[in-house]
């Protein structure tokens, strides 16, 4: 009887003993952690200039919104392929090769800056999008081992890891800049030389410490599931298409992120319109990126004890309920910081609960390549949502960009209460 050995990769064959399971879970937390912590410093930093940097290459402000864009296009383009190598290989290459193309991207958008070459600058941009891809994955790689009462705290954690690289990443721009005034480098671009640097710890991070792997391990302990059968992106589909709770963990992740990402991205126009400064603009973006990272392991808790489908039911009434507000703010600046702090807690709520409720709607097997398609929608989704975005804002105002917010988020919230109903 011929073996399948040679299909299932080498650190897939051991089995791990039960008593080693907690601190296996701790070491790999500890990793991802630290990664997240890297890779959201990255990005931060990097995109904190990525707008003024395309504006310089470009000379003029009509294309410097593309350079962001090509982060999320690239974001979305990478996620399944990176899905697929996770499938067939691990967590842990899957995410080496992210940091490293996202390290190579930030390098491309130097070189780019120097040549003074805009298209070239949107091509690094795309690559610097897989540190994003790998930030994303990084959640689902939490939750390989954690035990299913606990696997929203598990995502939590590591979505929560990344308030403190967002934070920081900023702030750490302008002397990014100013570091590279010798080297025939544009300020602008110093933050993305910085970004590569720490990308690449985080691969060499990864690559030595995220041991064993994690979705290997898992694999490991079930013996059903050893077998490469049913793991490829078509047998992914297939799952979402089977299951009616991975279907609307799917569209809870997608709407969640792409009603925050429309509605974020145009709350600066509308509070420069009403009179707001750069500092107030930055303090209500500050306030709404500490909803969105910083209460995450609170979502974590209340989907792992009150279940998936209240806490999407959450999110559904946070982001309606922030649409609301901001939407109705006009010069009132207080109501548009509240309403943006709402909206980041509701993505929070989202993300959390309908990234726990995928993974565990699926079999084992396919769950890397589902996780993927999940982020490509996601991104995919918030890209779209992101260019309409400033479309309605210019032809209807803010306000209406806010009602379609609500518009877009009512029919998962029905989605959400009907499968509510199903499973009582």
């Amino acid at each position: 009887m011929p073996s399948d050995a040679p299909d299932i990769p080498e650190a897939s064959k051991t089995a791990v003993a039960a008593d080693e399971l907690p601190a296996i879970r701790r070491r790999i937390n500890a990793v991802l952690i630290a990664s997240q912590i890297l890779g959201g410093l990255g990005v931060a930093t990097g995109i904190a200039l990525a707008t003024v940097l395309a504006h310089e290459v470009s000379g003029t402000e009509a294309l410097a919104g593309l350079a962001p864009t090509a982060t999320v296009v690239g974001t979305a383009l990478l996620s399944v392929p990176l899905a697929a190598l996770m499938t067939a290989r691990g967590r842990r290459p899957g995410l080496v090769l992210a940091y490293l193309i996202g390290a190579l991207g930030a390098g491309v958008v130097v070189v780019a800056a120097v040549l003074d070459h805009f298209p070239l600058l949107l091509v690094g941009m795309a690559g610097f999008g897989a540190a994003s891809s790998a930030n994303l994955q990084a959640r689902f790689a939490a939750a390989d081992l954690a035990e299913p009462e606990r696997r929203g705290r598990a995502i939590s954690t590591v979505v929560w890891a990344t308030t403190i690289g967002a934070v920081l990443g900023p702030n750490i721009a302008s002397p990014a800049g100013r570091s590279v005034s010798g080297l025939g480098i544009p300020p602008a671009a110093g933050p993305f030389l910085w970004a590569a640097g720490v990308f690449l710890l985080s691969a060499v991070l990864v690559l030595v410490l995220l041991r064993p792997d994690p979705l290997l391990t898992a694999r490991a302990m079930s013996p059903a599931d050893r077998s490469p059968e049913g793991r490829s992106l078509k047998a992914g589909l297939r799952a979402v298409r089977e299951s009616p709770m991975a279907r609307l963990a799917l569209v809870t992740v997608a709407v969640s992120h792409t009603a925050m990402v429309s509605i974020m991205s145009m709350t600066p126009v509308a509070l420069g319109h009403h009179g707001a400064g750069i500092e107030l603009i930055g303090l209500v973006i500050s306030g709404h990126i500490a909803g969105m990272y910083a209460f995450s392991p609170v979502m974590g808790r209340l989907a792992d004890r009150v279940g998936r489908l209240a806490v999407i039911g959450l999110a559904a009434g946070l982001l309606c309920a922030a649409a609301v507000l901001a939407g109705t703010a006009g010069g009132n600046h207080k109501q548009t910081a509240a309403g943006l702090f709402l909206l980041g807690l509701g993505w929070s709520a989202g993300l959390v609960s309908g990234s726990t409720l995928l993974t565990e709607s699926v079999p084992q097997p396919t769950r890397a390549a589902v996780q993927g398609l999940s982020d490509l929608a996601m991104n995919t989704a918030a890209g779209v949502g992101g260019a309409a975005a400033g479309l309605v804002v210019a032809e209807a105002g803010y306000g209406w960009l806010n009602a379609v917010g609500v518009m877009l988020l009512l029919p998962m919230a029905g989605l959400a209460v009907r499968r509510a109903v199903a499973r009582a």
